[in-house]
């Protein structure tokens, strides 16, 4: 069993210390572990990415219980959520993000998400496809469904 199986930590420091000796001019080509670094280096961005699309669901999903059941006492903070969760989005989000993102099928699993009832009430009607763009979502202006101030 490798380092990288039983410790990533551990298998990271020395793998990152090799590296540095690599870069250095030091022929220590045969002592990295390539597979599992350049493994490790393509999840890095994706992993960013799922981080993000993972907050944007989640702050959908809060402002879709917000717009659905609106005299809720849970409402208030269901909005507050989603702002937390669409600044934690931006805070991570970059550029290279924007064409692999599906906006329209993190809404629909946001959507599939909302419960049939809430303290016994239906939801009002919510959109079928997403009222905002990425663009909104990742701004710290108010969505569709807030009023402005």
């Amino acid at each position: 069993m490798s380092d990288y199986d039983a410790d990533i930590l551990i298998w990271s420091e020395r793998q990152s210390a090799l590296l540095r000796r690599l870069a250095s001019g030091e022929r220590i080509n045969d002592q990295v572990d390539w597979e599992n670094v350049i493994e490790e280096i393509e999840s890095v961005g994706t992993q960013q990415r799922h981080a993000v699309e993972s907050l944007l669901g989640q702050a959908l999903r809060h402002m879709l219980k917000a717009d659905a059941w609106p005299q809720s006492r849970d409402a208030p903070i269901w909005r507050a959520d989603a702002i937390d969760f669409r600044a934690q989005a931006a805070n991570r989000f970059t550029p290279s993000m924007r064409q692999r993102i599906d906006l329209a099928r993190i809404y629909r699993q946001a959507l599939r998400s909302i419960p049939e009832t809430m303290d016994g009430q239906p939801p009002l009607p919510l959109p079928d496809v997403c009222p905002m763009t990425l663009d909104d979502l990742l701004s710290d202006g108010p969505h569709v469904g807030e009023a402005d101030g």
